[in-house]
């Protein structure tokens, strides 16, 4: 694929309901009702709402046959109330609750890792060939019934993967890794191959976007290798809510976006599942805006692999580059008073630009390092002078330990080749004013490391946004791409519109989101469904003004079982549904509280965290 400019995956379309999709369709957006399926009034209203907010699809959990059949009635009325949207059936565990709803709604769900497989238990087992081909001949024959009734009522399937869901079987082989969760996907996709079955989406959810956006690549790859072309769904499973859920989001699904890749997407959120409609449709939107762009005439350095990147090797610069977490470049040009040094507590700065002059020491940020133009810097300690191409003639008598350089990938010459060759104490601040900028940013990336020149790159992103949201949705999806590359040793976010805390602010989320830096407490909960066991919002809330200041600290708030175990294993203790009234406590993967009362659990989690020596 060219990583440089813009062009959307080949795909082919698929029949669902009313409203296909892949192929020439437009993006289709999707949410997920949050009811008790068999509360056929209640999934009525909150379908009605989702559907009226701007979704394609909706979800429903089918958990037994009584959901199933429920499925119907809700088709029925729907209809009847004058809304074609398609449903979706969302299968776990059960593949007869999969074959019955696939003769009443218009897609089916079903996850891979227990369709047939029976629940992970994270235990490895050993495997012959003969015993796995064995279990892969078991897994078709069944399958095989599904595929014949989906045939016969014009029926979608999606094949979708949870990272945390993957059967011990797939684990046992493959081991928890991208190639394990393709190869998940790919044992299905080829017997519906095999059969002629073409209206299938695929999809591979995680609620690491690093681990989510790596996966889909490689199956994007294995995929065009074996001759297929399936649509893709695209998701952040378990992002969370408010502002970080909608960043984390926007990154991994974003990524993919801004490289064509995805047919349908849903943004995840734990708050009402219409309110995730908005933020789906931003990060399309700007995602496809740049279709059509002016080419840009990247080369792709040798040595990086898409589907496989590793960092790209810099010289460090103070603490820029090298084996250093990215940082964080404040653009604070013209601020004075309280405005110039005001910070968020999570979100101080590395770096702070100044522009032409340099503030006062009362107007400066506690703790960072100052870049000022160059034409202005006294040689005070602890600031460092900034170049553009026009001035790089003062250069070799600038005796400061280290230097900046704002460039563009247009701007970048021989003479700015020679001059970064000469200087390795200096940094590059790539800017762009692209309709493309990711395209853009890694041209420049890539043009430096396949000339051999290892001055590390901070990736400015300038955008002419008036509200917060938008800067960071947007900027989510540039620079999200860029950090999954390995291409980033900094981040610099400008827009006039917002105020320069939040911009840091923004910037310091989306390097946690990206699982790049880590400054806050992350917290991984699901969206919640038909399945959850508790009011999840609340919860979330109460679990977060209970454990925010633990920094550094991974907790997952998740509603049921289903994906609960597998997608927090990443995470350091989890909060997980297990009955009405019930919570079961986790570390890691492992259980060790169960079913205790709701009305305790927040506090006992509290005493887990205490007893492990791991409150701050």
């Amino acid at each position: 694929m060219d990583i440089f400019n813009y062009r959307r995956r080949a795909s082919h379309e698929v029949r669902v309901g009313s409203r296909p999709l892949g192929g020439s369709q437009p993006l289709r957006l999707q949410s997920m009702t949050t009811t008790a399926t068999t509360d056929v009034e209640a999934s009525l209203q909150q379908t009605l709402r989702i559907a009226a907010a701007g979704a394609d699809y909706v979800r429903l959990t089918a958990q037994g046959l009584l959901q199933a059949e429920a499925l119907a009635s809700l088709e029925q009325r729907l209809r009847a109330a004058g809304c074609d949207c398609p449903i979706v059936a969302d299968i776990h565990f059960n593949p007869a609750v999969a074959d019955r709803a696939a003769a009443i709604v218009e897609k089916v769900r079903i996850n891979p890792g227990n369709y047939v497989d029976p629940a992970r238990t994270f235990k490895h087992f050993e495997y012959t060939d003969e015993e796995y081909a064995a279990e892969l001949a078991r897994l078709e024959a069944r399958f095989l019934a599904l595929l014949d009734i989906c045939r016969a009522h014009g029926t979608a399937l999606r094949i979708g993967v949870n990272h945390g869901s993957l059967s011990d079987r797939i684990m046992s082989r493959y081991g928890d890794t991208p190639e394990g969760i393709v190869e998940s996907c790919m044992e299905f996709l080829r017997i519906c191959q095999r059969q002629h079955f073409a209206d299938v989406v695929v999809s591979i959810k995680a609620s690491n976007t690093v681990v989510m956006v790596r996966s889909v690549r490689l199956l994007c790859q294995t995929m065009s290798r074996e001759g297929m072309d399936f649509p893709l769904h695209l998701g952040v499973t378990e992002a969370g809510e408010g502002e970080d859920g909608r960043i984390k989001s926007a990154a991994g699904i974003g990524a993919l976006l801004a490289d064509g890749i995805g047919d349908t997407l849903r943004v995840s959120l734990s708050e009402e599942p219409e309110k995730e409609l908005p933020v789906a449709r931003a990060i399309a939107d700007y995602a496809t805006a740049r279709a059509g762009h002016l080419l840009i005439p990247g080369r792709e350095a040798p040595d990086f692999d898409y589907c496989r990147p590793v960092r790209r090797s810099t010289r460090p610069v103070l603490n820029i580059g090298g084996g250093n977490l990215p940082v964080v470049f404040s653009v604070r040009p013209g601020l004075s008073g309280a405005a110039a040094a005001a910070c968020l507590p999570s979100a101080r700065p590395d770096f702070v630009y100044c522009g032409a002059a340099l503030p006062t020491a009362a107007e400066r940020v506690e703790g960072a390092a100052y870049v000022v133009d160059a034409p202005a810097w006294t040689g005070e300690a602890g600031t460092y002078p900034a170049f553009t191409p026009d001035n790089l003639f003062a250069v070799g008598a600038c005796r400061a330990e280290a230097k900046f350089l704002f460039l563009s990938y247009p701007a970048l010459n021989e003479e700015v080749r020679a001059c970064l060759r000469l200087h390795p104490e200096m940094a590059v601040v790539a800017q762009s004013n692209h309709a493309n900028p990711l395209g853009e940013h890694r041209a420049l990336a890539h043009e430096l490391w396949a000339e051999g020149l290892q001055n590390p790159v901070i990736f400015f992103g300038h955008y002419a946004t008036a509200t917060l949201d938008a800067l960071q949705l947007h900027s989510a999806v540039d620079m999200g791409a860029l950090v999954f590359d390995g291409l980033c040793d900094g981040l610099a976010l400008w827009s006039a519109e917002v105020e320069a805390e939040r911009r840091d602010d923004t910037a310091f989320a989306l390097l946690q989101a990206t699982r790049a830096r880590t400054t806050r407490t992350e917290y991984i909960s699901c969206p919640g469904c038909g399945r959850t066991l508790y009011d999840l919002q609340q919860t979330i809330a109460r679990v977060k003004a209970a454990t925010a200041h633990l920094t550094g600290l991974k907790i997952a708030v998740m509603g049921c079982i289903v994906n609960g175990p597998g997608e927090m294993a990443d995470a350091d203790y989890g909060y997980v549904g297990a009955a009405r009234g019930r919570i079961s406590l986790y570390r890691g993967k492992t259980c060790v509280e169960k079913n205790i009362p709701e009305a305790e659990a927040v506090e006992r989690l509290l005493a887990l965290i205490r007893a492990d020596g791991r409150e701050a």
